[in-house]
């Protein structure tokens, strides 16, 4: 089973992703008309105080990498998907730091429904005015 001991051993971003993968698509319901549940847990006092303590420890960096900072946004991710029956069962799983990470909702995006040419692989070269094709530097 995937877990955030061994996720901090991978040691690159991408690798992480790779590892993280779970080849969801968008628009197929995760809970349905049970929705309800996951948003409950979400406003659970445990699940705050959890979530709070994850990003303490991986010091809001993407996905543990020293050299991706989140920002503003935090997305703490279920590396082992949570599912209706783990939020009735109050399976410990959903509040094990072994199975939280922090990233960005860019890489939460990429690790559910990303597709392999998806993966970051670097900043982008910025050139003047290719924000505004329209404009040259003539």
């Amino acid at each position: 089973m995937k877990c955030y001991s061994e996720l901090i051993q991978i040691p690159t971003f991408e690798e992480r992703v790779r590892y993280l993968r779970v080849d969801g698509a968008v628009g197929v319901d995760t809970f349905g008309f049970d929705r309800y549940l996951n948003q409950m847990f979400y406003k659970d006092g445990a699940w705050k105080r959890i979530r709070r303590d994850v990003i303490l420890r991986d010091n809001g960096w993407d996905l543990g990498c020293e050299d991706r900072p989140i920002g503003l946004k935090v997305v703490v991710h279920h590396i082992v998907p949570m599912t209706k029956e783990d939020v009735l069962s109050r399976n410990e799983r959903l509040l094990n730091p072994d199975n939280l990470i922090c990233c960005s909702p860019e890489t939460h995006r990429l690790v559910h429904y990303g597709a392999e040419e998806d993966i970051y692989r670097g900043p982008v070269e910025r050139k003047p005015f290719d924000t505004c094709p329209w404009r040259t530097s003539e």
